[in-house]
């Protein structure tokens, strides 16, 4: 797997290419992230690379925590997560080693990964895109109601029980999503900040993960190639 970092979604902004086009940007503060262990395919059965990024008080830790991050000779962090990597690649990292924004320098593309908004409980066009009933006389007040939705049955094509996977109303938001292929438009090391094309998921000051594009869109696939 490509290379992950965690950092903070500070808000979005635009900036303008040489020929005067604004583009609207996402500003993430991306690390410095701490390799709190590393996994081998000996100790764990599998090869990953754990990161911790964000400063977390004693007060409010675990001692579980504390003493795990303290073997890598670091500070309690707020957040760990882990990110696999090719068999033998994970001699290239060490426990206490820190990643930053300089670790990215020459990428492209990137998927960044969050916890999109939540919108609480939603009904069929909010939620589905459903166009409602019509608006016309005659019709109740019901519009935005998603119309029959019995018809299917079961799995089994009767009974009286729903098909699963009917669109309904319910909570909607606040899951994990990942946004792929997005364009790194630039970055400052200094700052520690990167900034990239389009919005991506989570309210301001919430974590994201950015890894190197895994899977890019055949178009941006087929710009690396013609700049190669």
């Amino acid at each position: 797997m490509a290379l992950m970092m965690l950092g903070t979604k500070l808000g979005m902004t635009r900036t303008y290419t040489p020929e005067g086009v604004s583009v609207p940007v996402t500003v993430i503060a991306l690390g410095p992230c701490v390799v709190t262990q590393v996994r081998t395919k000996a100790k764990d059965g599998y090869t990953a690379i754990q990161l911790g990024y964000g400063e977390a008080k004693a007060s409010r830790s675990t001692i579980p925590v504390i003493q795990h991050d303290a073997k890598a000779g670091t500070t309690p962090k707020r957040y760990h997560r882990e990110f696999r990597v090719a068999e033998g690649d994970e001699a290239k990292f060490a426990a206490g080693q820190t990643l930053t924004v300089k670790d990215f320098e020459g990428t492209k593309y990137v998927d960044v990964t969050g916890t999109s908004k939540g919108k609480g409980f939603q009904g069929v066009m909010k939620r589905h895109h459903f166009k409602g009933m019509f608006a016309s006389h005659g019709t109740e007040r019901k519009h935005r109601s998603p119309g029959s939705i019995s018809s299917l049955c079961s799995n089994r094509g009767y009974g009286g029980g729903l098909k699963k996977g009917k669109r309904m109303p319910g909570r909607m938001g606040n899951e994990r999503t990942t946004c792929r292929s997005l364009d790194v438009i630039g970055m400052d090391v200094e700052k520690g900040v990167m900034l990239v094309k389009g919005g991506v998921p989570g309210a301001a000051r919430g974590m994201v993960m950015i890894r190197v594009a895994t899977r890019l869109y055949k178009s941006k696939a087929k710009k690396l190639l013609a700049k190669k």
